[in-house]
């Protein structure tokens, strides 16, 4: 595969023209735009990247054991310097997506487990100390290697921040544990959307990096809503409760549609799921109810690939122009 970079040398070399290329990128730009709507990320380029990040694991992690074992502190600088180190290569130059995830995964865990071997975890304090820690080894990362899913993992630790920093605030805040994350979910929704909203084409890195961020900001949404209507105790006392989950779910269903994610409908399937077989258990189809529900999930998943795209089209053209803008681009029918 080549770059854009690779298609400028070629301009400057006068291997082709400036207009040939500009016209290339067009054709590509509008075969992505008529193809059926997919949620592209890079993960892996091939079993390569399996057998990378298992030797990249065995160096770590043995190194970590044997390092670890004399003093932790030191194991885990040890472990930071060499995650570092095997990205220099390994993502810097070989530009290879599943040990990106991995190494960066190990460097920011790797200095959280540093902070926690320094401080004490145990605290409030300690917790916050770590997450700034993780926090900052995110952004260091990202600011050197760029890979897209740093931007979710520094969110996780910025979420981590605070939570921390309101339990020190509010000792007894264990009931509002739901709607503190259910807000964080809606901000790393809405940010999701302004990394989305900056490639409607889907052919660059910022396309990979809201990805990421909606599969963070979809159990953060998803568990607190779903959860608070307590269905997982079942009964006639529920029923209305998983009707009202049937609703939610035909509503995230159509905003994944809209926004073109899927991740919204498969991360509130298994409440989804729940609810039908309560539902069709209230009628006493007991025996049944996991048969039922799995015929009636599976087909209509499948009705919905299949026909993912026209839906589509024809819900985002019922939206007005000011939103339509900063969605991806549809296929006309």
């Amino acid at each position: 595969m080549y770059s854009d970079e690779d298609l400028d040398t070629a301009i400057k070399k006068g291997i082709f023209s400036s207009s040939a290329v500009d016209e290339f990128r067009d054709q590509v730009s509008s075969n992505l735009i008529n193809t059926d709507a997919e949620e592209h990320f890079k993960l892996i380029g091939g079993f390569n990247d399996i057998f990378i990040v298992i030797a990249c694991g065995l160096l770590l992690f043995s190194s970590y054991s044997v390092i670890g074992s004399i003093n932790a502190s030191l194991g885990y600088l040890v472990f930071l310097i060499l995650s570092w180190g095997l990205a220099e290569f390994f993502v810097l130059k070989r530009k290879m997506a599943l040990p990106a995830i991995m190494l960066l995964i190990a460097f920011v865990g790797s200095t959280a487990g540093l902070s926690h071997s320094l401080i004490s975890i145990s605290t409030e304090s300690g917790a916050m100390m770590a997450a700034i820690l993780s926090v900052a080894a995110a952004f260091v990362h990202w600011k050197r290697f760029s890979v897209p899913i740093t931007v979710a993992v520094a969110i996780v630790a910025l979420i981590g921040l605070i939570v921390s920093l309101f339990k020190v605030v509010f000792p007894d805040m264990s009931s509002w544990l739901s709607p503190l994350l259910l807000v964080c979910g809606l901000f790393s929704f809405a940010f999701a959307m302004s990394w989305d909203s900056a490639d409607t084409l889907r052919k660059n890195y910022r396309s990979d990096v809201g990805f990421w961020l909606h599969l963070l900001a979809a159990p953060l949404i998803i568990h607190p809503i779903f959860t608070g209507l307590d269905i997982l105790n079942g009964g006639e006392e529920s029923i209305l409760s998983m009707a009202v989950i049937v609703l939610l779910y035909l509503l995230l269903t159509i905003i994944s549609i809209c926004i073109d994610r899927r991740v919204l409908m498969v991360s509130s399937l298994i409440y989804f799921i729940t609810a039908l077989s309560g539902l069709f258990e209230s009628y006493n189809m007991m025996g049944s109810s996991s048969a039922f529900t799995g015929i009636f999930v599976g087909a209509l998943l499948l009705l919905m690939s299949g026909y993912w795209q026209r839906v589509r089209t024809v819900l985002v053209n019922q939206l007005p122009i000011f939103v339509r803008v900063y969605l991806p681009e549809v296929k006309a029918i």
